[in-house]
């Protein structure tokens, strides 16, 4: 049911019955709240039957000691204190039944979901914000929940109750009910009506909450790029716009309610008045005796209709909240249903690699038409380091992105000691490949669970041992309660040099065949690069490892440089071999030396 048929139909059937269907390990519970709706609705005429019985055959009997009526009304009076005292107690069962339900098949839909997420290839998150995502796995799933506590289920007892109800009133006197009855096209009318126009709102407002998640999240990530550049003002108004939107959205179905809950009223206040005017030209020309029971009639009347529109007060409500709760599950199951994951799952799973790697006629891109990578093809053997260089956009990251599978291949075979990736176990492949990005990423927490990524494998002598043989144990050491240090979020408490300082100790932890850097020295001080470097060359001892690199001294130790260009490899030898060529990489090398020259005599 997309937003848009999601007004035209009052209920999508086929999404429906696959949302309770994740109500099915739990169908005792669901069965009791079913049942228990029933015999609510059963009950529901019961009170106003027994007072119109107690008016009507007690109050006004002919026969019988006053002892005796009296008696009998103390007996009429227990029995409705206990059936109200069972109302009471099986109101309470179906409320929480119902809630419970919600809340356990919206935990279940959570962590399927959010498994979901984690194994998605990357590019959906290249082209899906952030924002977007938070909100299926948050608001719209939390919205489920109402299918259950307060839409289909609650709906149907609310029906049946209606129905009750009716059926009572028509046993009692249906020439009343008739009467009682009159206004009702007016109040069926503007239920459609308060159903239309709410339905819009609340799906405005589900489109303004997205919108609001996605621009919160963006913006206060990018705070230190707003603040740099001195936007505020402008991303502020921007802001003002979507929350106006919102607010916009919300007033309007505010309004809807503030219209209807009065009309409400005005048909019920109609409906008695019709009722009390009818009664009383029957009873006119009546006996006292029947006199009396008409009047018993209207009291119970008078109960019934108040507990007719009870339920119709809110069930416009209600199948609205159902509707909205199937847009957000439609929206859900867009998630879970996409197949843009890794499929093909091998079973190789080595205790250990030599690391020999092999690209055969690799081709790639992000979007279809637009080539990243063009029939490259290089071999890297085991123990042995290649650095890869080129300009921005060349290709570089999307090559080690290939290899350890966070993205699918379009052409070509990569093989990881003579055995394509496709036919490893991924855990197992992700395991023998240490990465270590330009921009790290720290959760908020301890150094230590950032390191250990929370592992309970690896202890804390581990993680030290690891940080003293790339020498950072000292640099820890000196943060205040060093490995117990909290680096909030995203390690906003250090600099970007110790934060990649860390990364390489987390690398180093897993202790991978394969290690992959890239960038790690392109944004950090000279100070933070010879730590860095330091630490590179610890971590590349005896790995087969493959480097990306802006600065090119940081690479003219590796056996081999390939130079990439607009998804070509276009050099490739040792850096003294490719200096001698006089190419791409001679006049990148030349570019950054002038560089490094000009900062000098500027310094001086």
């Amino acid at each position: 049911m997309s937003e848009k048929t999601g007004r035209k139909k009052i209920v999508d059937f086929t999404l429906l019955r696959r949302v309770f269907g994740y109500a099915r390990p739990y169908r005792n519970r669901f069965v009791i709240s079913v049942v228990l709706s029933i015999v609510l609705a059963a009950l529901a005429p019961v009170r106003p039957l027994l007072i119109n019985y107690t008016i009507t055959d007690v109050i006004q009997r002919d026969t019988g000691t006053f002892d005796f009526i009296k008696n009998l009304l103390i007996y009429i009076t227990v029995v409705q204190i206990g059936i109200l005292i069972i109302e009471t107690l099986l109101r309470f069962s179906f409320t929480f039944l119902t809630a419970w339900l919600g809340q356990t098949v919206v935990k279940d839909l959570r962590i399927q979901v959010y498994n979901k997420i984690l194994h998605l290839n990357l590019r959906q998150f290249d082209k899906t914000p952030i924002g977007t995502l938070t909100t299926r796995t948050i608001n719209d799933i939390e919205s489920i929940n109402d299918i259950f506590s307060e839409g289909l289920i609650p709906i149907v007892a609310d029906l049946l109750s209606i129905i009750a109800i009716l059926i009572a009133m028509f046993f009692t006197n249906w020439q009343l009910t008739l009467i009682c009855l009159i206004p009702f096209p007016f109040l069926i009318v503007a239920t459609f009506y308060f159903k239309e126009s709410v339905n819009k709102s609340f799906i405005r407002v589900r489109n303004a909450v997205a919108a609001l998640n996605a621009f919160v999240q963006e913006h206060i990530t990018g705070m230190q790029v707003i603040q740099a550049f001195h936007v505020e003002g402008r991303e502020a108004e921007r802001f003002r716009t979507i929350n106006k939107d919102h607010r916009d959205a919300n007033i309007k179905a505010i309004f809807a309610y503030s219209v209807f809950f009065p009309i409400v009223e005005i048909v019920l206040a109609f409906s008695m008045g019709l009722l009390v005017w009818f009664a009383a030209q029957q009873a006119y020309h009546l006996d006292s005796q029947e006199a009396a029971r008409i009047t018993g009639h209207i009291v119970s009347f008078i109960l019934m209709l108040n507990l007719l529109f009870r339920p119709l007060r809110v069930i416009a409500d209600k199948f609205n909240v159902l509707q909205m709760g199937m847009v957000a599950s439609e929206r859900v199951f867009k998630v879970l249903d996409n197949d843009d994951f890794i499929t093909r799952e091998g079973d190789f799973t080595p205790d250990s690699v030599k690391g020999a790697i092999e690209y055969r006629n690799v081709s790639f891109s992000y979007n279809e038409g637009v080539p990243v990578l063009k029939n490259v093809s290089f071999t890297v053997e085991p123990g042995e380091t290649l650095a890869i260089v080129g300009h921005t956009g060349s290709g570089k990251s999307s090559i080690i992105g290939l290899l350890n599978r966070l993205y699918p291949l379009s052409e070509g075979k990569i093989l990881l000691d003579n055995v394509e990736i496709e036919d490893y176990k991924l855990e197992s492949l992700r395991k023998k490949i240490g990465v270590v990005l330009q921009d790290v990423f720290l959760f908020s927490g301890s150094v230590l669970d950032n390191i250990t990524l929370r592992n309970p494998e690896i202890t804390r002598e581990q993680a030290e041992n690891a940080a003293k043989l790339i020498g950072v144990h000292e640099f820890i050491m000196q943060l205040p309660g060093n490995y117990d240090y909290n680096v909030m979020e995203r390690g906003s408490t250090l600099s970007l040099g110790q934060r990649q300082l860390l990364s390489f100790i987390r690398a180093l932890l897993y202790n991978p065949s394969v290690l992959i850097l890239d960038e790690a020295t392109s944004s950090v001080d000279a100070e933070s690069e010879q730590l860095i470097q330091h630490a590179i060359d610890a971590l590349i001892a005896g790995r087969t490892s493959i480097i990306i690199a802006h600065r090119l001294s940081t690479i003219r130790k590796a056996d081999k440089i390939m130079v990439l260009d607009k998804g070509e490899i276009k050099e490739s030898g040792t850096h003294e071999e490719l200096l001698a060529l006089g190419g791409f990489y001679a006049n990148l090398h030349k570019m950054q030396f002038e560089k490094r020259v000009s900062k000098l005599q500027t310094r001086h």
